[in-house]
């Protein structure tokens, strides 16, 4: 955005929230260029506070974003306030899936998503390499097995930008884990093993993704968290079981 409104563009204005230095939309970019143009105007009022996704909970966004700040208090203070929105976590991918179609009625539209990089969630049935045809995915009934309904599909950060389920099950992998004494560790799935990410935007990049998985459901989300295996070093108990951990502290309701 810096760069596009510095060397092009030189005839726009730009209008903004004052919410634009926030780290959550900044993703740690210096943005002052911008910011401090005789050619930008900040306008509060811009900044749409209230999702519009969750209906039934304009408090979503801001539990996940408590959630991925690594702030447990505050996301299970704000957990309470979401009785109408079910937020549930499981270790067993089954279980998810009927989770799933057990809370949808009628028309409502169900399906499962990951993260991009999630490679290893391979060892549970989830390809997240295996392109899908969006339309296919979001607009087909549930005779179509291509579609979101069969649950074979998975859906990444790539397909879902800015779309949205009724009911979501956010597939969990060990790219993104919590340590209680660092708080998120941040992994990228290369080749085979896990590498550490160490450059700050790939991080961001990470964060942001589980931050758009976990805005994608209108009417509430189970969290798919896999058990893991001590005879698959790439898929560790550990990897995972204090991630389970954590999103239990924040509010999420297990389920069997």
């Amino acid at each position: 955005m810096g760069r596009c409104f510095g060397k092009k563009y030189s005839d726009w204005n730009v209008y903004f929230s004052d919410e634009i230095n926030n780290e959550i939309y900044s993703w740690g970019h210096d943005l002052s260029g911008v910011i401090n143009s005789d050619r930008s105007t900040i306008i509060p009022d811009l900044h749409l506070a209230v999702s519009v996704r969750s209906f039934r909970s304009e408090n979503v966004s801001a539990f996940v974003n408590e959630v991925i700040k690594g702030d447990e208090v505050n996301a299970s203070l704000i957990a309470e306030s979401l009785e109408k929105y079910p937020i549930c976590i499981t270790r067993d991918l089954n279980a998810a899936r009927h989770w799933l179609k057990q809370k949808a009625r009628g028309s409502e539209r169900y399906g499962l998503v990951a993260d991009s990089n999630a490679i290893r969630l391979k060892s549970e049935g989830i390809f997240v390499k295996t392109d899908i045809d969006p339309a296919n995915w979001f607009l087909n009934d549930n005779n179509d097995v291509r579609s979101s309904f069969y649950m074979e599909d998975t859906a990444c950060e790539f397909d879902i930008q800015g779309l949205e389920l009724d009911w979501v099950g956010v597939c969990w992998d060990a790219g993104m884990r919590w340590n209680d004494d660092l708080g998120w560790e941040l992994f990228k799935f290369s080749g085979t093993k896990w590498q550490e990410r160490r450059i700050e935007t790939e991080k961001k990049y990470l964060l942001n993704t589980y931050r758009v998985l976990l805005t994608r459901a209108r009417q509430g989300q189970v969290i798919f968290v896999p058990n893991g295996d001590n005879e698959d070093i790439t898929r560790l108990p550990e990897f995972y079981d204090y991630t389970f951990e954590y999103l239990l502290r924040c509010g999420f309701i297990p389920i069997d």
